[in-house]
Order: C-alpha cells, then structure tokens, then sequence
C-alpha cells in the first residue's frame, strides 16, 4: 500500500527538482536571462545540486553539463530508491537504463507541459512577461514544425503538432522502460 504513494511522491520530487535543472539547462543554452520570477524559482529548486557539479562538469559551449548531469543523477536517485524498495529485483544495469529513459521521459513530459502552456497562453495573454519567456523556450521546438506545417486558416497548429509527436515520443519511451522492468 506505501509503495504506490512512495513511487508518487519521488515521482513528484524527481520531477520538480529534475524539470528546474532541464530548465535551467534550455534557459541558459538560449540564453534567456533569468532575471525573472521562473529564473529565480529555478535557482532555487536547483542550484543545491547543479553548483557543485560544475566544479567537475564545467559547460561544453553552450550546453550546461552539470544541469543535465543533475537531472540525470536525481532520475537515477529516484530509480535506485525505487529498486531498493523493492528489495533489490532486477539488475543495477536495469536502473541505469532506467533513469537514462527516465530523464527522456521528464524531457518529453516537461516540454509537452511547456507547449501546453505556450498555447494556452497566447491565446489568453500573448503580451505578457511570462508569454514572451515561454515562446523564446517553445520557438527551437516549435520552429521546425512550423516550416512543414502551414498555417490553416490563419491558425498555426505547430504546438498541436509538437504535443501530438511528444505523446507518441512518450509511447514508445513507455514502452521500452516496461520492457526494462520486466
């Protein structure tokens, strides 16, 4: 019965602490300031995990390694507690591969939350701070999409195209990680 709710709550956790160093990482790949309430939030969540990484970690251009070595290292954390609450079955191999697809499954599911929020956003506030924060995020994705799908009567449908492709991207990734566990 604690289980579940343990699984729950490191879920919760990997994935608030893991999504602001995602975050983190995209931010500063683009080079959005974060001067900004999300900016500071992420600071926050993350920078107990990603400081001192950097010692060992420095960037590689414009890519911040040691923000995506802590979003891995606390998928794996979440994997490696999850293996020990259940007493140890299946391999250490398995929980490495494991918090691999897992840190892709964070990936797809805290862009498709980007995404959603991009849409709904511009179609409620498109002039506001946080709008033009989350289209600088959204455009590297969106853009792409944008050049092969056109525009349908004036409405751009990109963002659904792109939650469509993340929720198959989402399917497979599932599918592979219950191969793992089985």
């Amino acid at each position: 019965m604690f289980t579940p709710i343990i699984s729950l709550l490191l879920d919760v956790a990997a994935g608030l602490v893991g999504g602001a160093c995602l975050l983190r990482l995209i931010m500063q790949w683009q080079r959005i300031p974060f001067n900004n309430p999300i900016g500071r939030f992420i600071f926050a969540v993350s920078d107990w995990l990603v400081l001192p990484l950097r010692r060992w970690l420095p960037a590689v251009g414009r890519l911040d390694a040691a923000s995506l070595a802590g979003a891995w290292l606390v998928k794996l954390a979440q994997f490696v507690a999850l293996w020990l609450l259940s007493s140890g079955h299946g391999t250490l191999l398995a929980v490495l591969l494991l918090s691999v697809m897992g840190l892709a499954q964070l990936v797809i599911s805290g862009l498709s939350a980007l995404i959603l929020i991009y849409a709904v956003l511009s179609w409620v506030q498109p002039g506001s701070m946080n709008m033009v924060l989350i289209e600088r995020l959204c455009q590297p994705w969106l853009a792409p999409i944008r050049r092969v799908v056109p525009l349908i009567g004036g409405v751009d449908l990109s963002s659904l195209v792109l939650l469509l492709l993340l929720q198959i991207a989402g399917m497979v990734l599932g599918t592979i990680q219950m191969g793992l566990m089985h």
